[in-house]
């Protein structure tokens, strides 16, 4: 399948025909800083996770693994999560991408406990190495979509931490995971 870039490209005939339109296109495809900073998660992962099914009930606790690899010529980064949850095994993959047009972080989300996609977007903060990212998730048990929030730090060269916030029915946020992520 050809990228959505491509085909409006190709199909509006709005290919690049000046030096200036080469650049507009050589900027949008050419991994920068952020890229790099990503590139530094690459590796083995032991995780932490500690989940709230709801505002009130007890956290339930989780081991699993991730390993992290950059690809498409350092563009994108691919997680793959696994783990065992009560019994059931459990695995998640993730893209996380930086638009060079958008300035933003865009986090993808599938896993084999459901059917749908989730898509995030967010801002990095280079100062104090933190990312927050906004978006929807189906909530199987209501059918309706609900939002989410995510806040991802980098603690240190070895140490990453995940917190996750979703709006109850209520409408009020609260915490539904974190994660702990620990490089091997």
């Amino acid at each position: 399948m050809l990228c959505a870039v491509c085909i409006a490209a190709l199909s509006s005939q709005t290919y690049a025909q000046t030096e200036e339109e080469m650049k507009a296109w050589m900027d949008y495809m050419t991994p920068g800083d952020i890229h790099n900073e990503i590139a530094k998660w690459d590796g083995e992962w032991a995780e932490e996770m500690t989940m709230w099914m709801a505002p009130d009930a007890p956290p339930q606790k989780y081991d699993l693994t991730c390993v992290n690899e950059m690809v498409l010529g350092g563009r994108y980064q691919t997680s793959v999560h696994k783990g065992n949850f009560g019994g059931m095994d459990f695995e998640g993959r993730s893209t996380l991408a930086y638009d060079n047009i958008k300035k933003k972080l865009i986090s993808t989300w599938i896993d084999n406990m459901g059917t749908g996609l989730m898509v995030m977007e967010g801002t990095w903060d280079p100062k104090t190495k933190t990312a927050n990212f906004k978006g929807m998730s189906m909530d199987p048990m209501s059918g309706k979509e609900v939002q989410m929030r995510e806040v991802f730090t980098i603690v240190d060269d070895k140490t990453q931490k995940m917190e996750m916030y979703m709006t109850g029915p209520d409408g009020k946020e609260y915490k539904s995971m974190e994660i702990l992520l620990k490089k091997k």
